[in-house]
């Protein structure tokens, strides 16, 4: 059985700025992470090193990216919808195959955090 989990925000921005605002927060949340030329994000985690890279498509909303950290490796669905002038931002996580359910649950607690954190600063551009 697949355990997933989907996450909603809104943001206080309209879909043009949001979408922006996401693709240059690795920077912004963490100030050691690095574009590389392959289009990879490089930072440290509290679970060590770890790398991400979007596969956007503005004219659609998709965000989606790759994350690979230390222990695991995520496809995560993103997208930003408009609502007015403000945009929904919505990921799906499904469990990778490699963390225990007990491992999910508290990433999902830690990312909801991450995803608090992302809002306020996209707010605050």
């Amino acid at each position: 059985m697949t355990h997933s989990r989907t996450i909603s925000i809104r943001v206080n921005r309209k879909i043009g700025d949001t979408f922006d605002a996401i693709l240059n927060c690795p920077i912004k949340m963490n100030p050691e992470a690095k574009m590389n030329s392959d289009g990879w994000w490089s930072f440290t985690t509290p679970r060590g090193n770890a790398k991400l890279k979007f596969n956007e498509n503005k004219s659609l909303g998709i965000l989606d990216h790759l994350y690979i950290d230390s222990e695991s490796k995520w496809n995560v669905p993103m997208r930003v919808i408009p609502s007015g002038d403000e945009s929904e931002v919505i990921i799906t996580l499904i469990k990778p195959s490699e963390l225990t359910d007990e491992q999910f649950n508290e990433r999902m607690f830690e990312i909801e955090q991450v995803f608090a954190n992302m809002k306020k600063i996209i707010e605050i551009q």
